[in-house]
């Protein structure tokens, strides 16, 4: 095995030199740096693990609690971007990932705090959680450093889609279009849903329009068929909507299905936007009206400040962080006569 000492007696420099070097220390000039690094690439060296981890008492890992309902997984459209830009990131930071598991069919099951402890974990990213889950509060409860997404919890850092803005662009691109009737099937319970709908609300009452309780159906997030059923049961109402708002774009094509299937056109006939901007959406035609989401720019943010908490906690801020999206026109919302 490569050691320091090996690296030390190619360069013609001392170990503590090769050690500062490869650990990018400040009294150590960019040319030795360069030199150092290129003998350990040439050597085949490689840090040991458990030696960095006593040295610096991190072990660059960071867990990632992804508890996902719907069944999607990682090709859930909006979470899969956003923990692409959360690897990335950390990645470029030297930090690996690990996703948490306490699955029940495990023998030597464990909490989500223990096995983040059991892993040497440095901190945890919460991406999709039941955060009424007690085993989740303990993990928010703990001295770890965590970020959560889409979720505000007390003391802990939020990286958070401006969904109230963007169901307000949305909104007011429908309204614009000429369209008064607005309904909308949204998504389960959720900090999400609950500003999104408040959002719809508060859009109502600023344009002066009263809110038809039928308009509004609880649905499920990316449930195309749940979606179908609620869009066919708003077009038989005396008095259907002349654009219907979906709680995702991968909801909106179930209510597509539906609506092309009682011989109805789209937009002709009855308008649609969705939600998140997804690249399924600008495949669609017509091409579906939506509010894309970043999720570069939410995965990254999220990294960037947990990786600030591990190691720099007296100077990182605990706040909310905030990130807009950019409206997605299409060619799925009509303009009325």
């Amino acid at each position: 095995m490569v050691s320091m000492k090996d690296i030390a007696a190619a360069c013609g420099v001392s170990v503590a030199t090769v050690s500062k070097a490869l650990n990018d220390h400040k009294d150590i000039g960019g040319e030795t740096k360069e030199k150092v690094r290129r003998a350990a690439k040439a050597l085949g060296y490689y840090p040991n693990a458990s030696a960095r981890a006593l040295k610096t008492r991190r072990t660059y890992n960071l867990g990632v609690l992804y508890k996902e309902e719907s069944g999607s997984g990682l090709t859930h459209g909006y979470f899969s971007g956003v923990l692409e830009s959360f690897r990335n990131t950390a990645e470029n930071a030297g930090y690996d990932i690990t996703f948490l598991s306490n699955s029940k069919k495990r023998k030597d099951r464990m909490s989500y705090l223990e096995h983040t402890l059991y892993r040497g974990m440095d901190g945890v990213l919460i991406a999709v959680a039941d955060h009424s889950d007690a085993e989740v509060s303990e993990l928010l409860a703990s001295d770890l450093p965590v970020v959560t997404i889409d979720y505000v919890y007390n003391g802990r850092i939020s990286v958070m889609s401006d969904n109230i803005a963007g169901m307000e662009s949305l909104l007011s691109y429908i309204y614009a279009q000429g369209h008064r009737k607005i309904a909308y099937i949204y998504g389960e319970d959720s900090m999400v849903t609950t500003n999104r709908l408040s959002a719809y609300y508060r859009f109502h009452e600023k344009k002066g329009l009263a809110v038809r309780e039928e308009y509004l159906r609880r649905g499920k997030y990316r449930d195309s068929h749940t979606a179908g059923i609620l869009t066919s049961r708003l077009l038989e109402l005396e008095q259907p909507p002349t654009c219907i708002v979906y709680a995702d774009d991968f909801s909106a094509i179930g209510g597509m299905n539906a609506i092309k299937d009682r011989g109805l056109r789209i937009p002709q006939d009855i308008s649609i936007g969705g939600y998140d901007g997804i690249t399924m959406a600008s495949q669609l035609e017509p091409q579906l009206a939506t509010y894309r989401q970043d999720t570069g720019r939410i995965g990254g943010i999220a990294a960037e400040k947990l990786i600030s908490l591990i190691e720099n906690p007296k100077a990182t801020s605990i706040c909310q962080y905030l990130v807009n999206g950019e409206l997605i026109e299409g060619g799925s919302v009509a303009k009325m006569a």
